[in-house]
């Protein structure tokens, strides 16, 4: 036991010691700070190659793709790649059972045929300017969390009314580094995007939820799509008139052989992470957050599993609402069990030992910063309780049943115009001619009846309210839903309401929304039963979980600033990075296979016949088209064939990449495109709490296997004519900068 502890508390120790490429997601506008490490590991291209305002740099060709993804400008005529992933929802949008794009795959053969994808949209960062004086004007330590925050919206509302503003260029203020520094983002976000090409989901979807973030992987997970843009080039509407947008820089591609330890680089918009999480809070996610997400997204999978396995339009249907919730289903998972293998929350608790240590030795330190742990671990004592009960009401409410949801935005027309006059609300015209309620309308049609089907949610929600009751302290059920579900089972609960409430049915919703004047509307809704029943409990928790959940969160919060900025000053022997929050951040690394287990190693590349060994006809996860099998198995690759003749399709390399990622360009020494990054692997799922470079592995779809579908594939030789295509084979090869014996270090885990 003692050899144990010790070789654990060795193994601790050595984990806060990492090289400063191993990780991170840095601004692109402040890359300089970690240029020479960059070069060091092969880098051949400057920070002002990536990040320019003068000149065209690869800033310019990578775009935010909708609210969740990233994609890249790939030619001059306004064509982008993304994953199949990310084009999922508007693929699916597009498709019927007698065009079924995603079941077929789809390729516009020209401009004419490109299908437009309404609702998607791509946009172009123009600058980040630093207004952290600005915002934080007037803000003191001795304020309270609420008068801080008030003082911050009311500066970044004053910034806002400075700047012109329109549909298509508009101006994001976000916090970095917890809040105690603040840039304004400029954008530009064109409207009008139009699918160009899609592989058959057993392509782009290759492996389904099996191989979802697992190696040895295979799926050729890309789709594209085009930019459009009126006749001066800029963003407009849909209109049949709009040109191919003429982009300021466009990615050349390079299918040269890859390997082990050659750099590489993503470029794109990452969603979230937590990296400076105290040790509390990732004791909280690990054992309990994450478990209690898993059991609920649990039921409801297994329940649609059924429903698209026995009918191919229930799967068309389901799909993108499955994929969603098993995408994360399956995260949750990874995530605990990583956090749990490299000790994390033992990590972190060394961190905060060392912390505190040089905390103490410094008088002005121990003044201002020796509390702050202290607090942060009362605090997460007294959010504990609440916690999993935060979590179940947020996944059964909020995300695995559409009916709540449904109610929900119903609920937030109704309360707006109720304030803000009733009628004149509710019947409002806007600028672009649609009334307000409309608006609601479209975002119920858009959004949540797409992926709707009625008999799958009420199975699903009788499953998931007996779930809740049974799981959850009864103080946080609501009088109203606790006698509903005494006078009847949650069967009967679930059948009595979607038989009666118009918001249950597709029909019967329209016929809500085309009332002429806010009575009628307000009238139907007090005499609905699913409306009344929900919102009842909507408020219940509002005041009984969510009040005091977000009092804890909010001194959480101003701690947490307070303790960012304290790190950076305690460790100031080290750069740091901002945790994600969907801006545009740069990850290097290079190709690298890993150890995910004793005795076992994984390659970094996989392979074209890897597919064929997994194939198994008729399987919803594992099937192929025929055609591709019989191009598979020819093997005739030609010029995207590696040297020894073999097809890549996927390959790891070590960038940190997370959610928001998918689609990001992989892009080597040169800056050139070599591939798409799509997943992560399941051992580094920790990564974006406790980042482990000897398993922490980003996967990427090759250009290659890109290429040779649509080449070879799909025959789409107008879209391999917009293509630049480069190769260094013959050339001298570039002398990398000599490694130094060693490398800067610093203390950190993250």
């Amino acid at each position: 036991m003692k050899k144990i502890n010790l070789f654990l508390i060795l193994f601790i120790s050595l984990s806060l010691f990492a090289q400063q490429g191993e990780g991170g997601m840095w601004m692109p506008n402040t890359i300089k700070q970690v240029e020479a490490d960059m070069q060091q590991m092969g880098c051949l291209i400057s920070a002002e190659d990536i990040w320019n305002n003068e000149t065209p740099s690869i800033k310019d060709a990578v775009v935010q793709l909708g609210n969740g993804c990233t994609a890249e400008v790939m030619s001059d005529k306004g064509l982008i790649f993304t994953n199949h992933h990310c084009g999922y929802d508007a693929i699916q949008k597009l498709s019927t059972m007698e065009h079924n794009y995603l079941e077929d795959g789809f390729w516009a053969k020209s401009f004419d045929e490109e299908l437009p994808a309404e609702g998607l949209t791509v946009t172009f960062i123009d600058d980040m300017i630093d207004v952290t004086d600005k915002v934080l004007y007037g803000v003191t330590d001795q304020m309270t969390a609420q008068e801080r925050q008030s003082t911050i919206d009311k500066n970044i509302a004053q910034i806002k009314k400075q700047i012109p503003q329109d549909k298509f260029h508009n101006i994001k203020i976000k916090p970095f580094f917890k809040g105690n520094q603040y840039y304004m983002i400029k954008r530009i976000t064109f409207y009008d995007i139009r699918l160009v090409g899609t592989p058959p989901a057993s392509l782009g979807k290759f492996g389904g939820d099996t191989d979802n973030w697992m190696w040895p992987r295979h799926t050729i997970d890309f789709s594209i799509f085009r930019i459009y843009a009126n006749d001066q080039n800029e963003p407009a509407d849909y209109s049949p008139d709009n040109k191919p947008y003429k982009p300021k820089k466009y990615f050349k591609i390079n299918l040269d052989d890859l390997h082990e330890d050659d750099f590489t680089m993503v470029v794109g918009f990452p969603g979230r992470t937590t990296e400076y999480l105290t040790s509390y809070a990732v004791a909280q996610k690990q054992d309990l957050r994450n478990p209690a997400h898993v059991a609920v997204r649990e039921i409801s999978l297994g329940i649609m599993d059924k429903k698209m396995a026995k009918d191919p339009a229930m799967k068309l249907k389901l799909a993108s609402k499955h994929a969603g919730l098993a995408n994360y289903w399956k995260f949750f998972i990874g995530e605990s069990r990583g956090l749990k293998k490299f000790h994390a929350v033992e990590a972190k608790q060394q961190y905060e030992k060392e912390f505190m240590k040089r905390v103490n030795s410094n008088p002005q330190w121990k003044t201002q910063y020796a509390d702050i742990l202290p607090q942060l671990k009362e605090l997460y004592k007294q959010l504990e309780p609440y916690a999993v009960a935060q979590d179940y009401t947020s996944e059964i409410f909020g995300r695995n049943i559409d009916l709540p949801n449904i109610v929900g935005i119903v609920n937030q027309l109704y309360s707006t115009a109720q304030t803000q006059g009733g009628d004149a609300y509710f019947n409002f015209v806007t600028p672009k001619g649609k009334k307000i309620k409309d608006l609601y309308k479209d975002y119920i049609n858009n959004h949540i009846l797409k992926d709707y089907d009625k008999e799958t949610d009420q199975e699903i929600f009788a499953a998931l309210i007996d779930f809740y009751r049974n799981n959850v302290d009864e103080k946080y059920i609501s009088p109203e839903l606790q006698k509903a579900l005494t006078d009847k089972t949650p069967e009967q609960l679930a059948a009595y309401l979607y038989n009666n409430s118009i918001l249950a049915d597709k029909q019967s919703l329209e016929k809500l929304f085309s009332a002429d004047n806010f009575k009628i509307f307000a009238d139907a809704l007090s005499k609905d039963p699913a409306y009344q029943l929900l919102t009842a409990q909507q408020k219940w928790t509002d005041e009984k979980l969510s009040k005091p959940v977000n009092e804890i969160n909010v001194k959480i919060n101003k701690l947490m600033s307070k303790y960012m900025k304290a790190q950076m000053e305690v460790f100031n022997e080290r750069p740091f990075y901002p945790d994600a929050n969907f801006t545009m951040r740069v990850a290097y690394g290079k190709v690298k296979g890993y150890e995910p287990r004793d005795a076992v190693f994984y390659k970094p590349f996989s392979h074209m016949y890897g597919i064929l060994e997994k194939y198994k006809p008729g399987d919803l996860e594992f099937d192929l088209p025929q055609d591709f099998i019989q191009l598979a198995k020819t093997k005739d690759y030609g010029k995207y064939a590696a040297q020894d003749g073999t097809l890549v399709i996927d390959f790891l390399s070590t960038n940190h990449i997370t959610g928001g990622n998918s689609g990001s360009p992989v892009i080597n020494a040169r800056g050139e495109h070599i591939g798409l990054a799509f997943d992560g692997v399941w051992e580094g799922l920790m990564e974006d709490v406790y980042f482990r470079p000897e398993v922490s592995r980003s996967i990427t779809v090759k250009d290659n296997a890109v290429l040779f579908i649509i080449d070879k594939y799909a025959h789409c030789n107008h879209i391999m004519n917009e293509l630049t295509i480069v190769s260094h084979k013959n050339q001298k090869p570039v002398q990398k900068a000599k490694k130094k014996k060693k490398r800067k270090k610093f203390l950190g885990i993250f």
